[in-house]
């Protein structure tokens, strides 16, 4: 029987994260105090750059860039206007995985004394991220923008080796993440040091 209900609640538990990945939609003619982007793929840089571009946001944070990434590379390879990142555009280079881009973009947030933000990263990304900024940060109010490469709900996705491998494996993530936060069990910072960001700003970014 224990087992038939853990089943039964991981199982329900999925469904639930699927209907709500598949069910984030982008809101329209949005505006928040700032914009925040989880780098993982220049297409959310792209998405990002774009909000600020018209006016949803005052200033922008690229949050978990590679420490050899200078801001003209990203620049460069987003073809992002030079004014716009010289006057608006943040790059943090500490983050290392979710858990750090949550403490990064927190660490910014109170920095300026935002109030509102947007958060754009992938859709299947979006809840595990609102969990961590919401742990650290409970009086912003963040705001999601996904970013959506196909249309997961009019698609079987399901079907689909690779999407549903991407899927399960979020929802592992986020399962963990919603436990460690009930329990307050702490996972460290998930940040680099300066030290670290030093000597990895000489090497390759990774491939992605």
């Amino acid at each position: 029987m224990g087992v038939i209900l853990a089943g039964t609640l991981l199982l329900g538990g999925f469904l639930w994260f699927a209907d709500a990945v598949t069910s984030l939609q982008a809101p329209e003619g949005i505006k928040a105090d700032a914009i925040v982007v989880l780098t993982g793929g220049y297409q959310r840089i792209d998405q990002a750059l774009g909000l600020l571009r018209d006016g949803a946001g005052k200033r922008l944070l690229i949050s978990g860039a590679h420490p050899s990434a200078s801001p003209a590379q990203i620049r460069r390879s987003t073809q992002g206007s030079p004014d716009l990142f010289h006057c608006c555009v943040d790059v943090g280079y500490g983050a290392i995985d979710t858990i750090g881009n949550a403490n990064e973009i927190t660490r910014w947030i109170r920095d300026h004394g935002y109030r509102s933000v947007l958060v754009v990263t992938n859709n299947y990304h979006m809840p595990r991220s609102l969990l961590e900024l919401r742990v650290l940060d409970r009086h912003t109010d963040f705001i999601p923008y996904p970013v959506i490469n196909a249309d997961l709900k009019r698609k079987a996705w399901f079907t689909e080796p690779d999407v549903l491998r991407i899927m399960l494996a979020e929802y592992a993530k986020m399962a963990a993440a919603s436990l460690r936060s009930y329990f307050g069990i702490s996972q460290g910072t998930g940040l680099r040091t300066q030290e670290e960001i030093r000597e990895e700003s000489t090497k390759p970014p990774p491939h992605r």
